[in-house]
């Protein structure tokens, strides 16, 4: 960057601007503040740096300074925020002591300008309607976006003809783009109209230099005509008594542009150049009443074209711009525009600071009109200005939106509350599928990260991620819930498949042939809806394969069938068979069970799908052949038959003591090793208490997965029996199987 030095012609500059602000500052400033910044400049000016042009800073903040003054008003506060604000960004001034040296007002405004700055950074592209929504955000006040649209005006005004033209199209096209449309929605029409027409000439030299040189050809016979059309209606009025300023004006030069490029006409045939403005003198209560005797006026010299009638007196625009527009067929056969309005209107289009804007595509909001409104009654109800009131006024219109980056600067809008899942399934379903977490503003959050406008966000995926259940909970936007949704979905369905598949690979072994409609009718008493959750239950373990077998073995054959004997073959070749049998149904010499409130002596029957043993927690239910079947508290099935059938629930508990041996089904895996199967049976055989009903092993690559049916008498000894078979040489694990 350049020496921060001044040359001779800044230094006349800055002499020249200080008288100027003075002068214009002098009514609203306070004792000390001129000496004050002063002592900031010439303590610290040479900690700043020229900008990209080699502009001095100070020089475009006093130059801002002054234009805030004369176009629109003088305010104290704004003015000390745009000299202050470039050195409390070089670091060489507080943010604290600004805000104790000249208040927390302009404290906050500096704040503003600081985060808008730290916008800028990100190098996001400014030609989106996002951006322009998140430079709000980011303002807080609105006077710092009258703010940088008065420095935008300096800026472009100090680079007229610099050698950097790309640069200067760029600024150009960020002034056309974003700038002028603010400042148009603020009813700043004039700035507006300035800044379209510099961005015009830098960006299309040669076309503005042609429009311009025509109209300064024309411009004895345009003055004429202006005079010719207004001398009548002037003499109109004047008989009317009505006090009023007539004035005509000829169109800028980048409106002529816009419509030479609507019309596909040069500029010799666009007719309608000229517009009339007739600025009334009344009390408030009389202003519609005297504009529309005006209009009767006008319509009754000039004949009217009733398409281009406009009436923003009745209701005016939503940034509180009034006025009364016709069009006219004035001499020579031109059309005229004729604008009528009050002196106040006429301050208000001028210079309508507080003015609200509306976006395109922003539909109306309660709290955005709410908003508007309120700006408009500070407008009417400010004795001493708008700017002065606007402190107190925060915008909040886009507090039901988060604006976030990625990383290369990319901008994306999101609802307020959306999470940094959100924003991963917003970029791409498959970047929110795989998504584990991510960094925000350079530390690390999880995927329950809320956002806030600014951050910078980049996403952390794996492969080995997949969508869960509980981001339904963490995801606010409807397109990630959708998305994660689709995926739950088609998760399910693969482990579907793999469920499918160890059933009808575990049938297999057992050497069972399969009947669908008897495998569909043990899917539908289960309490499974479809088929899918079925199979998917299988694959997650959440339903054992043994007792979905056994559930279709109890329809598949009568429930008496007696239990297969014990035998004694090898781990790699032995086929189970039906390893429940009957074992553990109701006693007929005695009632180990009591049901409901205490009542005994009722024909229930031992759920197969948990197989209770004496001990375990139980309850009854009363299945649809209107038997009680006794299941565990946490069967597989429980949860399912408590949500859907609770009137078919029964509180049941054990009584007494009874001789009967109930079956339980235990899963063993091991090392296949020779005698493995002879040492475990060994044990079960030699318990007192314990008996061996069947079993079955599955055995692969030197490892072997077993299920053994033993007959016991309650938990106690079930437990028992466990802990003497885990000390079996090869044996890795020992489980009650559900």
């Amino acid at each position: 960057m350049d020496s921060i030095d001044f040359t001779d012609e800044e230094r006349r500059e800055v002499l020249g601007l200080t008288r100027r602000l003075m002068k214009l500052m002098r009514p609203v400033a306070h004792d000390g503040d001129a000496a004050a910044v002063r002592s900031m400049h010439e303590a610290y000016a040479g900690a700043l740096r020229r900008d990209r042009f080699g502009l001095h800073p100070l020089v475009r903040h006093m130059h801002t300074a002054a234009l805030l003054a004369e176009r629109l008003s003088p305010d104290r506060n704004m003015a000390l925020a745009v000299m202050v604000y470039e050195y409390v960004r070089a670091g060489v001034v507080e943010r604290s002591s600004v805000a104790e040296r000249w208040g927390d007002d302009v404290g906050r405004m500096v704040d503003g300008l600081l985060n808008v700055a730290t916008l800028y950074s990100r190098h996001a592209s400014v030609e989106t309607d996002n951006f322009r929504k998140l430079l709000l955000t980011f303002a807080e006040d609105i006077r710092v976006i009258i703010i940088m649209i008065v420095d935008r005006l300096a800026l472009m005004q100090a680079i007229n003809h610099h050698p950097d033209e790309e640069a200067v199209r760029h600024v150009a096209a960020e002034a056309s783009y974003l700038y002028a449309p603010l400042a148009h929605r603020l009813g700043l029409y004039a700035i507006k109209g300035e800044l379209e027409d510099m961005a015009f000439k830098y960006s299309n030299r040669d076309m503005f230099t042609r429009i311009a040189r025509k109209l300064n050809q024309t411009k004895a016979h345009r003055e004429k005509y202006i005079a010719d059309f207004i001398e009548p209606v002037r003499k109109r009025l004047e008989r009317e008594g009505l006090r009023f300023d007539i004035k005509g004006r000829t169109k800028s030069i980048s409106s002529i542009w816009n419509k030479m490029k609507k019309q596909k006409n040069d500029i010799d045939d666009i007719y309608d150049l000229f517009a009339i403005r007739i600025i009334l003198d009344v009390p408030p209560e009389m202003e519609k009443s005297q504009c529309w005797l005006v209009y009767s006026i006008v319509t009754d010299m000039y004949r009217p074209n009733p398409a281009r009638m406009k009436d923003w007196i009745s209701i005016p625009k939503s940034n509180g711009y009034e006025s009364l527009h016709i069009t006219v067929y004035g001499p020579e056969e031109r059309w005229v525009e004729v604008q009528i309005r009050t002196r106040r209107m006429d301050l208000v289009a001028e210079k309508g600071l507080a003015a609200h804007w509306r976006y395109k595509g922003i539909k109306s909001e309660g709290g955005l009109d709410a908003w508007m409104n309120n700006v408009r009654d500070i407008l009417e109800a400010g004795a001493d200005g708008p700017l002065e009131l606007m402190k107190n006024m925060r915008m909040d219109v886009y507090d039901k939106e988060v604006f976030v980056f990625t990383p290369k600067g990319d901008l994306y809008k999101l609802p307020m509350g959306a999470t940094l899942l959100d924003f991963a399934f917003s970029i791409h379903s498959s970047v929110g599928s795989h998504c584990t977490g991510g960094r925000v503003n350079g530390k690390n959050q999880r995927l329950t990260y809320r956002l806030r406008s600014g951050d910078t966000v980049e996403i952390f995926t794996s492969q080995a991620q997949t969508p869960k259940t509980d981001w339904l909970g963490i995801a606010v936007t409807s397109k990630a819930r959708n998305k994660i949704r689709v995926a739950l979905k088609e998760l399910a369905g693969k482990r579907a498949e793999l469920g499918k598949e160890l059933l009808l690979r575990r049938f297999k072994n057992r050497k069972i042939d399969v009947d669908d409609a008897t495998l569909s009718r043990a899917i539908a008493k289960s309490g499974y809806k479809n088929v899918t959750d079925f199979y998917t239950a299988i694959a997650d373990e959440d339903l054992d394969v043994n007792a979905a077998i056994d559930a279709y073995l109890a329809l598949d054959r009568p429930s008496d069938d007696t239990a297969a004997g014990v035998t004694h073959v090898s781990a790699s070749e032995y086929v189970m068979p039906d390893p429940l049998a009957d074992a553990g149904q109701n006693p007929q010499n005695s009632d180990i069970l009591v049901i409901g409130d205490n009542i005994k002596g009722i024909n229930y029957r031992m759920a197969r799908c948990c197989n209770p043993i004496f001990g375990d927690d139980v309850f009854g239910f009363v299945s649809a052949e209107g038997v009680i079947k006794i299941h565990r508290n946490d069967c597989p099935n429980a949860d399912n038959m408590r949500r859907n059938y609770p009137y078919r629930l029964i509180r049941t508990r054990w009584s007494g003591k009874t001789g009967a041996q109930f079956a339980a089904t235990l899963r063993i895996v091991g090392q296949d090793d020779l005698g493995i199967v002879t040492n475990l049976t060994s044990i079960i055989n030699k318990e007192k208490d314990s008996s061996l009903r069947s079993i079955s092993i599955d055995s692969n690559d030197g490892l072997f997965q077993g299920f053994v049916v033993v007959g016991v008498n309650d938990t106690s000894t079930l437990n028992l029996l466990i802990k003497k078979l885990k000390t079996v040489k090869g044996v890795k694990d020992v489980q009650r199987s559900k």
